[in-house]
């Protein structure tokens, strides 16, 4: 593998950082916490735990507007405002005292993750990096995938010294003190080539306005419809080992090898650099996700069977979270990256919000055949519009390279 460039290998340490502390102490944070606020507040669990659909809807709202302010201030402000907002919205979970001031700090750590997490870090890269960031963000997804590994046992020993509250306190304390100042000051500065000039306006494919619309289209859901599948199957994968057959440890370990599956994929991509093709990528995944489907509705039950499902859809789902990442840079310029990507998320932030919600109802109420089942189903819809898409790149004429 190539030797990274200083500037490149510093962009990443400084994003994979922020993201890290982003992921940790917000998304991932109530897998150990949310059991511990209950109580304190006097809220069901359920209610506890819907301050990720309220965090997920408002990211999705708010992500047209953090397109345009990507495009309008550069990623490096935009990363700092939500260190701000990730840092009010922790402090107001360390106050809240009932249902309304948690469900107003959930409301603005919402913001925040539009502002912060995902999208904004990968159009950093691109505004260092131009087209040729996929590398970049090919690693720092290796390293924002480990940030529920990490954070877990450091909020739990946090917790357990010093309560939830002041856990939140020092959350707060890692965005002001730690992000805020990397956003600022750390980032290497954009390079003029790829955000201004023809150069950075220049796609890497010639399309007219409707196909340009029409690809948009076409990735906003089939990528909607990958995250819509991992983000609700996922959180019940333990589950559906339990129904099919699976005896609890068994349906532990599964269940846990995913991530570990998952980070692999990534890391295999990440060593592709710039030979790998996010189209390909796409394509793999999705067609994984569906053997490893159609594996346990034709032959469900055993434990080989259980054991080449979680190899198949953990590797799918894993190679699929770069690739939905890279795929925008197919098709637009470095430009119009944070823009589109930042549109895109809305879709995707909405279905993240519901799907869990859904197939939680749809595993308890028909069983994992019909969940296995809806899952094919949704998974063969995006393999054929990716094929759409590949189609879409193959008879449209390349964009020669600028002096």
């Amino acid at each position: 593998m190539p030797k990274l460039p200083l500037r490149s290998a510093q962009t990443i340490a400084v994003l994979a950082v922020t993201q890290l502390i982003g992921w940790g102490t917000t998304f991932d944070m109530l897998g150990v916490m949310g059991r511990v606020i209950a109580p304190d507040l006097d809220i069901a669990n359920e209610i506890a735990f819907a301050g990720l659909t309220l965090m997920m809807v408002v990211s999705a709202l708010a992500g047209p507007a953090t397109g345009r302010w990507l495009a309008r201030y550069g990623a490096a402000r935009v990363l700092a405002a939500s260190s701000i907002c990730f840092a009010i919205g922790l402090l107001l979970l360390a106050a809240a005292n009932g249902i309304v001031l948690y469900a107003a700090a959930w409301t603005v750590i919402g913001l925040a993750g539009a502002l912060g997490l995902s999208a904004p870090a990968y159009t950093a890269v691109v505004e260092r990096e131009g087209l040729n960031g996929k590398r970049i963000i090919a690693i720092l997804m290796l390293f924002t995938g480990l940030s529920a590994t990490i954070f877990w046992p450091i909020l739990t020993e946090l917790t357990h010294a010093y309560g939830w509250r002041i856990t939140f306190v020092i959350s707060a304390a890692l965005h002001i003190l730690i992000c805020l100042p990397l956003h600022l000051f750390a980032l290497p500065k954009p390079a003029a080539e790829h955000t201004q000039g023809a150069a950075a306006e220049t796609p890497p494919i010639h399309l007219t306005e409707e196909q340009r619309r029409k690809a948009f289209l076409l990735l906003a859901i089939s990528t909607t419809l990958c995250t819509f599948i991992s983000f609700g199957l996922s959180p019940s994968l333990i589950e559906v080992f339990h129904q099919a057959g699976a005896s609890p440890a068994l349906a532990l370990q599964l269940g846990s090898a995913r991530g570990i599956i998952a980070i692999s994929a990534r890391g295999l991509d990440m060593l592709l650099g710039k030979r790998g093709n996010p189209i390909l990528t796409s394509i793999t995944g999705i067609a994984l996700m569906a053997a490893s489907f159609l594996l346990m509705l034709l032959a469900p039950g055993s434990t080989p069977v259980l054991v080449a499902f979680i190899l198949m859809y953990g590797f799918g789902t894993g190679v699929l979270t770069v690739a939905r990442a890279l795929l925008p840079l197919t098709f637009f310029s470095a430009k119009e990256y944070g823009l589109q990507s930042a549109r895109l998320s809305t879709p995707q932030n909405l279905a993240n919000a519901v799907a869990p919600v859904v197939f939680t109802a749809t595993l308890d109420r028909g069983g994992t055949g019909l969940t296995i089942g809806i899952c094919l189903v949704l998974a063969a819809i995006a393999l054929i519009l990716i094929f759409r898409l590949a189609a879409m790149v193959r008879q449209a004429e390349p964009v020669p390279s600028l002096p």
